[in-house]
């Protein structure tokens, strides 16, 4: 497949004419994983059937570079009247193969993408008590929070101090300055990732108190 600056046709296709682009104001569950500092942002919007568990409809809004339209684009195509299961088996692999492959530096996108879509799936089963809120879940939605400064989520970029779940709400304590703008950007992004979902949630920074 021709490549033009490193990327294939079907990838300046997707960016140029994306699929299932745009709000969705019945949305079931949505998910905003990225971050406007670090240059790649992917909100989800995903309709989901109860019984059967397909998706019915799906869309996004994205800020980024071509490759984060592209594979976003390209990955709900690739789920769409698919069921939670089926859909949970199209890797990030999957949907830049479906592209026709990926620059080694933009492979990030598709990553993100699928993160996204983990995102809502793990949102939307909470929503309907078919998960439990615990550590593994908090962990989970936060790897979609980016550290604006490195690039990398926020717990492996070890900004997480501690994690406390009970009793419907959740605590998260960071290593972060309290009243800075990197801590004010990553807890404004902590709420937008637990949008929607029906829990108490309670950010505390670094040598500082609660501030939500």
């Amino acid at each position: 497949m021709a490549r033009r600056f490193g990327y294939t046709d079907l990838v300046i296709e997707h960016f140029r004419n994306p699929r299932n682009i745009g709000e969705m104001e019945d949305a079931d569950v949505t998910a905003k994983v990225g971050s406007v500092a670090c240059g790649d942002l992917i909100k989800l919007y995903v309709k989901i059937d109860d019984d059967t568990k397909k998706i019915e409809d799906i869309s996004f809004e994205s800020y980024g570079c071509a490759a984060n339209i592209a594979t976003s684009s390209m990955m709900t195509e690739l789920v769409k009247g698919k069921t939670i299961e089926e859909a949970r088996r199209v890797t990030y692999k999957t949907i830049a193969e479906a592209l026709g492959g990926l620059p080694k530096v933009k492979v990030h996108c598709s990553v993100l993408s699928r993160q996204s879509l983990d995102a809502a799936f793990m949102k939307w089963e909470v929503k309907k008590g078919l998960r439990e809120v615990d550590e593994r879940f908090v962990r989970k939605i936060l790897r979609g929070v980016l550290d604006p400064i490195e690039g990398v989520d926020i717990i492996s970029a070890k900004m997480v101090e501690g994690i406390r779940v009970a009793d419907g709400k959740i605590e998260i304590r960071l290593s972060v300055e309290e009243g800075t703008e990197l801590a004010k950007d990553i807890e404004e992004d902590i709420k937008d990732a637990f949008e929607g979902t029906p829990l108490d949630l309670e950010v505390r920074h670094h040598k500082g108190t609660p501030t939500a």
